[in-house]
């Protein structure tokens, strides 16, 4: 069980991390391979305003606007000029990889290769179900909980969350139609981020201890996740999250730990040959 509970937080992790990151993709049509880099960075962000005598979940803003601002300058400043020049879709992905390469070992000249933590412990220790779960982990999942329906509440209710709704589906269409397309993949890009600064930000506090090369392979998970539950959308997202966050922490359970990520390959092995599109997409998804 005490698996099945690191899996539960695993999954939390990754669905905030997920949701962000498929919404870029869905809104802007950009694999955005630097999100890890972004993450860490974010965490990093977080921990130095915590090392200055901020409490970590107040310094945790800083690192959603440190994602939310980086995020947006990525997009303004790199991608959009690349896409305007009509370049093949690879050719973004590859800039993108490059991005996250520089972001990551970038980070890792300025703060070297040791290992940090913030300035708190893991709290309490619950037993529920089974279960033993610290209260650093039961904030977590509140906060994955409060983000996705948030995220649920912002596409089906909200204006802006129907214009992204129909500039995901067809760009053009959404632009004849009166919708400031630029503005909405604009803000979308400062959501996405934001989710993503606050992913890195708990992805670290779980973690307990960090460095600059920690998110690295954490690509392969949101890949994963994405793929499983269907490019594009936010509630795949959500299912994939949570199957390839238990899947990996359960199988670490019988396997070697450290090869514990390759389940994640496996999986997103699979659904690429088999399903494409995802177990909540389209064949028009892709």
């Amino acid at each position: 069980m005490s698996s099945f509970g690191f899996g539960l937080i695993s999954a939390a992790v990754l669905a905030i991390a997920t949701v962000g990151f498929t919404m870029q993709f869905a809104v802007t049509n950009v694999l955005n391979l630097a999100y890890g880099s972004i993450m860490i960075n974010s965490a990093f962000v977080t921990y130095y305003v915590n090392e200055h005598g901020v409490n970590a979940w107040v310094a945790l803003v800083g690192g959603v606007l440190t994602g939310a601002i980086a995020s947006w300058l990525l997009n303004r400043f790199v991608y959009t000029p690349f896409q305007k020049r009509n370049l093949a879709p690879i050719t973004v992905v590859i800039v993108s990889l490059g991005i996250d390469l520089i972001g990551t070992f970038g980070l890792q000249a300025i703060v070297g290769g040791g290992y940090v933590s913030f300035t708190q412990n893991q709290g309490r220790e619950y037993h529920f179900a089974g279960l033993l779960l610290s209260s650093l982990q039961l904030i977590v999942m509140g906060i994955c909980v409060a983000v996705l329906v948030g995220v649920h509440g912002l596409l089906k209710y909200t204006r802006l969350g129907k214009a992204m709704r129909a500039t995901s589906a067809n760009k053009n269409l959404a632009r004849n139609s009166g919708i400031k397309t630029q503005f909405i993949i604009s803000t979308t890009w400062l959501i996405s981020g934001a989710l993503c600064g606050l992913a890195g930000t708990v992805f670290a506090m779980n973690a307990g201890v960090f460095e600059a090369t920690s998110a690295q392979l954490y690509i392969v998970l949101l890949l994963a996740a994405m793929f499983l539950g269907g490019p594009g959308e936010p509630y795949g997202a959500m299912f994939g999250a949570l199957t390839i966050g238990l899947a990996t922490e359960v199988s670490a359970a019988y396997i070697n730990p450290d090869y514990k990520d390759v389940i994640a390959f496996i999986a997103l092995i699979v659904m690429l040959m088999f399903r494409p599109f995802g177990i909540f997409g389209s064949e028009k998804t892709n």
